[in-house]
């Protein structure tokens, strides 16, 4: 005989009678990544009714896929986040560097000759 479902807040199964807590936080974390979550918010700082500081703050928790999906995907081109973006990178500044290294050498020919 299976357990009836108990439910939790914000429409989210509850715990099933009888433990199992760990599997629910799981079910939990994979719907949040399956569907993915936006958290929003503003702070604002005010002095006398002069508004000195406002911080608006925007945070999207979901998986790669749904990010990628949403038309989300800065982390690819990011050269610190991204290996394809660190290969080219290396390559121009291995291209920088060999140009820098021809125009030296012109310079040091031009300046020997009398």
């Amino acid at each position: 005989m299976t357990s009836p479902a108990v439910s939790g807040p914000y429409g989210l199964p509850g715990p099933p009678a009888g433990g199992g807590g760990s599997a629910n936080l799981a079910d939990i974390l994979e719907r949040v990544l399956d569907k993915g979550v936006v958290i929003a918010g503003d702070i604002k700082i005010n002095l006398l009714d002069i508004e000195l500081l406002t911080i608006k703050l925007r945070l999207l928790v979901a998986s790669v896929d749904k990010a990628k999906e949403m038309g989300i995907d800065w982390w690819e081109h990011d050269p610190s986040l991204s290996s394809g973006a660190h290969r080219d990178g290396r390559r121009e500044l291995a291209e920088e560097n060999e140009r820098l290294r021809e125009r030296v050498a012109a310079l040091e020919r031009r300046e020997e000759t009398p």
